[in-house]
């Protein structure tokens, strides 16, 4: 883990316990790697409930409570796909604030979207917020700037 990854993960965790909220993952194309940074920041059990990685598109529906007709008609790399995600998981682990990352890590194209195309989002008890973010490098370098990605939203919007 980098250590602007760490850095913010450590961010987010201190955030999220400052307001006695807790706070799960639902990843895609992180695999894991954004709980996995929570995880490394000792203390993180205060606040982290878990993570719930629903690579397979059906997964977010059976899991995460994502729309099966949003899924089938737009595929698993979209905002609102993103939302929900954020949103099902906390609905999932009772979490206060739920983080999401979706998207297309490469090499190859999926549904029609290119590579680097990826959608993070950040649920708290306020409201959501979905970015769209366009990364470059291999399928590791996209995967790992992701993370940084919905962990640098959950900094700019808990606070």
């Amino acid at each position: 883990m980098s250590a602007d990854t760490r850095a913010l993960a450590e961010q987010v965790l201190a955030a999220v316990g400052a307001r006695s909220w807790t706070l799960a993952v639902a990843e895609s194309l992180t695999g894991g790697m954004v709980t996995s940074s929570l995880v490394d920041v000792p203390g993180a059990s205060a606040v982290l409930r878990g993570g719930i990685v629903a690579y397979a598109t059906d997964l977010k529906s059976i899991l995460l409570g994502v729309d099966p007709v949003l899924l089938a008609e737009g595929g698993p790399v979209d905002p609102d796909v993103a939302r929900q995600m954020a949103a099902g998981v906390c609905a999932a682990t009772g979490a206060d604030v739920g983080l999401s990352t979706t998207g297309v890590a490469g090499p190859e194209a999926q549904d029609g979207k290119e590579p680097g195309l990826v959608y993070v989002a950040v649920a708290t008890p306020r409201a959501v917020r979905v970015h769209e973010v366009h990364l470059t490098g291999g399928r590791g370098a996209v995967r790992a700037q992701a993370a940084r990605e919905v962990l640098a939203l959950a900094v700019e919007t808990i606070g």
